[in-house]
């Protein structure tokens, strides 16, 4: 019988990244708990209006790539494919807008969509993100860039660039998406079919296009940075002040899109050369009337998610330490079944006194259960005797003495030399 493997497009996450992912885990909860971020988590499904009415029907998101399903209620639900729009229903179910403002989120979380797999992206892939909810200032997203900068720098990652651009207002954007439209109809035969095909749709992704000839095209296009309104321009311009002030290198990149409907104003996306073509780690920008567009009041709001699997593979090694080992188990006799509770109640009770302890279960020989103990770096060795005395071995020093069973967890947490 052939066996079963997991769906393409998915992956399991094994020990050894598992503690990777933890360091990183670590890192956010420092520098994000540190600057006031508190973690939220949402459901893997959502209401599937919610992505159509918050991400926008005409995304690729939308129309080619998300997961939804009948519940068995005739409702359609779908597996979230970003984290912002649960974050701000939850904003508004919830009633944050009584909390003082602004809220701070961030979290940590599985996402999907149906797209073709890529080096570090997958059907099923992990994100980090953070939301600040209420902040209108370019201060709260010079503070997100800066955050999401911090992150990256603390996993190593190497080769990065931010690329930096504005969207305005949705109504300065309505003006010049008439305006690109116009001039790729004026080129359309020199657009590839699919760019062509979503004219209409949704113009500006013609300059996310990989074909030679679009990419041609838009080089000479209309830009939307050259037509920001004067408060829009003076944001960026804030942002960009700021951003200066601490250090942070940019490059403005007017041609930047991202495939969501719901930003406005700042725009940004980090890269790594270590990643090659699929270059991007994470990016985000400002969202002020998604909250309004779900239901809620009108609230600013911007945030950023970056991949889990792309910091991993464009980042530093980080040095693992292999988990304690105060205390290693053994039971001398396993035929004795009162020695065998008294070593299952030795490791439990080491527990519970604070001691990282394991018990040996792979009915090794005694020497190869003293060989394993090594191998753990456990700094003590119990053998249980019987269910009233057990050796105490010393693994640094070799020493060893015979005690009480009862005396073990004494004896380590003083610390004594072995006689």
């Amino acid at each position: 019988m052939a066996s079963i493997q997991a769906p393409k497009g998915t992956y399991d996450v094994l020990p050894p990244e598992a503690e990777r992912r933890s360091i990183l885990e670590s890192h956010v909860h420092r520098i994000f708990g540190g600057a006031g971020y508190r973690r939220i988590e949402t459901p893997a499904f959502e209401a599937t209006e919610l992505f159509a009415r918050g991400v926008g029907s005409a995304t690729d998101i939308v129309q080619k790539e998300m997961y939804s399903f009948d519940d068995g209620g005739g409702r359609s639900m779908t597996l979230r494919p970003e984290g912002t729009a649960p974050i701000c229903r939850a904003y508004i179910e919830h009633g944050m807008h009584k909390l003082p403002l602004p809220v701070k989120f961030w979290y940590l979380g599985s996402f999907f969509r149906a797209e073709q797999p890529q080096k570090g992206r997958y059907r099923q892939f992990w994100q980090v993100g953070a939301e600040v909810i209420g902040a209108g200032g370019p201060e709260t997203d010079a503070e997100i860039i800066l955050l999401l900068a911090e992150l990256l720098d603390a996993m190593g990652v190497k080769g990065t660039r931010l690329r930096l651009a504005s969207l305005g207002n949705p109504e300065t954007r309505i003006e010049y998406r008439d305006e690109l439209t116009a001039y790729l109809r004026a080129h359309a035969s020199e657009l590839s079919v699919e760019v062509r095909a979503r004219i209409d749709l949704n113009p500006m992704r013609a300059f996310d296009a990989s074909d030679r000839g679009t990419q041609a095209v838009m080089a000479n296009a209309p830009k939307l940075l050259d037509r920001l309104a004067p408060d829009d321009a003076e944001h960026f311009d804030q942002v960009k002040t700021l951003l200066d002030a601490a250090g942070i290198r940019y490059e403005l990149d007017p041609t930047l899109v991202r495939g969501l409907d719901y930003y406005t104003r700042t725009l940004f996306e980090f890269t790594s050369d270590a990643l090659g073509a699929q270059s991007g780690v994470g990016g985000g920008g400002r969202y002020d009337r998604l909250i309004e567009q779900l239901g809620g009041q009108p609230t600013p709001g911007i945030g950023f998610a970056a991949g889990i699997e792309r910091i991993l593979l464009a980042g530093a090694e980080q040095p693992i330490a292999p988990d304690p080992v105060d205390l290693f188990v053994i039971v001398g006799d396993r035929e004795n079944r009162r020695a065998g509770v008294a070593g299952f109640e030795l490791a439990r009770e080491a527990r519970q006194a604070g001691l990282a302890a394991q018990l040996e279960l792979g009915a090794r020989s005694m020497k190869g259960a003293l060989k394993h103990a090594d191998r753990i770096n456990a700094r003590y060795v119990a053998i249980v005797n019987d269910e009233q005395s057990a050796t105490l071995k010393d693994m640094d020093t070799g020493e060893q003495q015979d005690l009480e069973a009862i005396r073990v967890i004494a004896t380590i947490l003083r610390g004594s030399r072995l006689a």
